[in-house]
């Protein structure tokens, strides 16, 4: 069985690979594997992959997106997500999971969540 880091190492090729249909074809074999949960842990993992692993003092970070209130629906949920998993609020974290799935906005938020993570890994790697 794969667990989420696997999952989410396979979203971040696709999403590499510039294949968004991947991207949302890896999501959706998650959630019929594993559910809503496995999809909220690959985001969780997408989300540790931004951070990083070398956070000091995990739970008293404010993160500064400017121009974050202007922007669409799955930049701000993305901007807030990273957020909570950079204080490691997980219940924020679910919390906002499951208004993103109850709003119909999850796909975009995950796509736009893959797309930021890759793009962090692209910054990192210059």
């Amino acid at each position: 069985m794969r667990d989420a880091a696997d999952d989410a190492v396979q979203v971040l090729a696709s999403a590499l690979d510039g294949d968004t249909d991947a991207v949302a074809g890896a999501f959706d074999a998650v959630v019929s594997r594993a559910g809503m949960v496995g999809a909220y842990d690959v985001a969780w993992a997408l989300a540790a992959t931004m951070v990083g692993e070398n956070v000091p003092s995990r739970g008293i970070w404010t993160l500064d997106f400017p121009g974050i209130d202007d922007a669409g629906y799955g930049h701000r949920w993305v901007a807030r997500f990273v957020s909570a998993y950079a204080n490691a609020d997980a219940s924020t974290g679910a919390a906002l999971f499951g208004a993103a799935l109850e709003d119909g906005q999850l796909s975009e938020c995950l796509l736009t969540l893959a797309g930021s993570a890759v793009a962090t890994l692209r910054h990192r790697a210059d």
